[in-house]
């Protein structure tokens, strides 16, 4: 059981340093290679940048909870 939560922390943790890596700062990030620079029509972000935002969302929850998991697991 254990095992098994190390790699999905392992696979979320990976997850989770792309989706960051992905975001745009103050000038253009990564994200704007994939699209992420044209802005959307209805507003003034991206849909892509959405979409990352909450996909880092998800993942960072997932790496909350596998953490605390692991830390009652050990």
């Amino acid at each position: 059981m254990l095992m098994l939560f190390v790699i999905i922390h392992s696979i979320v943790s990976l997850g989770l340093i792309f989706a960051i890596l992905l975001h745009s700062g103050k000038g253009a990030g990564l994200s704007s290679a994939f699209g992420g620079g044209i802005p959307s029509a209805l507003g003034g972000t991206g849909v892509i940048e959405k979409n990352l935002d909450r996909i880092t969302i998800v993942l960072s929850i997932a790496f909350g909870t596998t953490s605390v998991i692991l830390i009652f697991l050990a």
